[in-house]
């Protein structure tokens, strides 16, 4: 049984991945507040087809890490509610601070893991399958790691396309343009047109 806390402001719709194949006994506990509280129609979807406890924890905002401490909070109080339950619990976000939560746990045998999605991926491994998936939609290959670190970098579309113009400099932009072309179904969470 799995319990998973999202850092809906940090993951956004990607940190949900997999949320749709999760059985009745996970738990995924969503952490949005004002400045992250859309859905799009494909993660309506796949939350209305998981068979998992969905819960949804809107915080308050106003100070830094506002999110990071009820999220940390909610951690104590389910594991203590849970104590008996045996539940893994995984912080679905890529913010490196929770690291130091996760290991406070870790010291009193409780399994506190950090990861970027639902499915359980690693930060590594999210990234190694995007850099895969770019390979397979761009002419070459060996730009596939550049063109993800871009993608990963910037949340926007415009800001994916300045930085491929940047990178990629011509006087036409061609070069950009197509790569910009053959990556753009990865792109569909991203903000913008």
């Amino acid at each position: 049984m799995n319990y998973y806390l999202v850092d809906y402001e940090n993951v956004k719709t990607q940190g949900l991945n997999g949320v749709n194949k999760l059985p009745k006994e996970d738990v995924v506990c969503i952490f949005y507040s004002e400045n992250a509280d859309n859905l799009t129609f494909g993660l309506h979807r796949r939350l209305n087809e998981s068979k998992a406890n969905i819960i949804f924890q809107k915080v308050e905002v106003g100070h830094k890490n506002a999110l990071d401490f009820q999220l940390s909070s909610y951690l104590g109080y389910i594991i203590h509610e849970n104590f008996d339950t045996p539940y893994d619990y995984y912080i679905v976000t890529k913010d490196k601070g929770y690291e130091s939560l996760a290991n406070y746990w870790k010291k009193r045998k409780v399994n506190v893991s950090l990861v970027v999605d639902v499915a359980k991926q690693s930060e590594q491994s999210a990234k190694n399958a995007l850099e895969k998936q770019v390979a397979e939609l761009i002419m070459d290959k060996s730009e596939a790691g550049n063109i993800c670190n871009i993608i990963q970098q910037y949340k926007t579309k415009q800001g994916i396309n300045n930085a491929l113009m940047k990178k990629y400099p011509s006087k036409d932009n061609k070069k950009s343009s197509e790569i910009y072309t053959a990556i753009k179904p990865l792109l569909a969470e991203k903000k913008g047109k």
